[in-house]
């Protein structure tokens, strides 16, 4: 199968929590790692999202760690809308 991958730059101008983690991340910037892959069968070129990954580097304790955090595009905004301060969802 024919992949490929994209890295972005995201920056959180305040704390953020991403969903299904429990620990809140700092402010600072954090690079993206979006896996794309090859949609066969098409008249065309045309790839789909496979995985994005948020990459997390260790502080403290964990200094010198780097963690590969699978999340999806929907939770990657709604932390940048939560960390931005114009979170329009409501909170249970």
């Amino acid at each position: 199968m024919n992949t490929r991958s994209s890295r972005l730059t995201v920056t959180f101008s305040h704390p953020f929590v991403l969903a299904g983690y429990a620990d809140e991340l700092p402010a600072g910037a954090y690079e993206v790692i979006v896996e794309e892959e090859l949609i066969q069968g098409l008249s065309f070129v045309a790839y789909r999202t496979a995985a994005t990954y948020l990459l997390v580097h260790g502080k403290g304790c964990r200094a010198g760690r780097t963690e590969l955090r699978l999340i999806t595009q929907n939770d990657l905004e709604t932390a940048q809308s939560r960390a931005s301060g114009f979170d329009t969802k409501q909170k249970p």
